[in-house]
């Protein structure tokens, strides 16, 4: 048998062949400019700030300079450092978080097993608030939020004991309340992954473990748990993620612990206070300091901050995308 070229089989198929793989060439080609497009525009912003925070301040006011520092310092990065507490704030911040995460995605796994398997009075009106949660921005219910945990009474009880109501603002225990009952940060969100996941998956399990003598809490923990690993990682990496840089229930139950998100916030001013008190002082007179410089601390700060993070994605996407596969976010 005659092996044909490739210009045979074109001329064979009446130019088929060549139109199909130019069509496929253009068709990749066209798909890496989209993708490199839109991967830039998601770093450009981190990459923008990445250079600032490497230049000096003569490459700040040198209009030559554009991405690339002439002269490269990390003294901005050492200044950050010290004017955030980073150390101190980082395992604050990492303890609190990570506690609060794993109690809030404990609670809303239960409430979502409960909603997926079983039924009971009011199911579908309770499911509707929990959509609502989800729905209403947190910043509305500021005001009630702030009087109710001003002076909490939990439904009168309380004064019954204290003779008066307790404050819950700027302390953990309010924080902790929240998280324990499934209304904290995003929880109605992740009540309703979770719960898609459970109902898809099969009642067979379920009957099977009540065959061989389980009860509900047992098939619960020992059948349905380990299969939703992944989901529930997945759940409990958004906790993490969001409450690490969450600035509305840190700045009302936690102002007073130097969390992460408050120092990243508050970086910029922290440098522009030292930097009127040290180098005006220096200098001898009031020196405010320059916008810019203020800009290349923010950079500093919101990289320290997510620095963490990143670590965290790192050693958990497996999980992270091995839930998108398997999820309850399929009907």
């Amino acid at each position: 048998m005659i092996k044909r070229t490739y210009w045979q089989r074109n001329t064979a198929t009446d130019g088929y062949l060549l139109r199909r793989d130019v069509s496929r060439v253009l068709g990749n080609f066209l798909m890496v400019v989209l993708l490199f497009g839109l991967c830039f525009l998601i770093l450009q912003p981190l990459l923008h700030q990445l250079s600032n925070t490497f230049m000096s301040r003569d490459d700040l006011f040198d209009p030559t300079v554009i991405a690339i520092p002439r002269y490269p310092t990390t003294e901005h990065f050492r200044l950050g450092l010290e004017l955030m507490y980073y150390w101190q704030s980082l395992w604050r911040t990492l303890a609190i978080t990570f506690s609060m995460s794993l109690l809030q995605i404990s609670a809303c796994t239960l409430v979502a097993y409960g909603f997926a398997r079983f039924n009971f009075p009011g199911k579908r009106f309770w499911f509707v608030c929990v959509m609502i949660t989800i729905l209403i921005p947190p910043h509305i219910l500021r005001s009630a939020m702030f009087i109710n945990f001003r002076f909490f009474e939990f439904f009168g009880f309380i004064p019954l004991f204290t003779g008066g109501s307790v404050n819950l603002l700027d302390t953990l225990q309010g924080y902790t309340l929240l998280s324990a009952t499934a209304m904290g940060l995003r929880n109605g969100l992740y009540i309703f992954i979770l719960r898609q996941y459970f109902r898809n998956m099969p009642k067979e399990l379920e009957e099977a473990a009540w065959v061989d003598g389980c009860g509900k809490l047992r098939t619960f923990a020992q059948i349905m748990l380990p299969d939703a690993v992944p989901v529930l990682m997945s759940c409990f990496l958004f906790a993490f993620v969001w409450q690490w840089t969450d600035g509305f229930y840190a700045g009302m139950f936690l102002r007073s612990f130097g969390m992460m998100a408050e120092q990243m916030a508050g970086l910029g001013d922290y440098f522009a206070s030292w930097y009127v008190v040290s180098i005006g002082a220096a200098e001898g007179g009031l020196m405010l300091a320059p916008i810019a410089l203020v800009e290349v601390m923010v950079s500093v700060g919101v990289l320290l901050g997510i620095a963490p993070l990143i670590l965290v994605y790192l050693f958990a996407q497996r999980y992270f995308v091995e839930s998108i596969g398997q999820s309850g976010i399929k009907m």
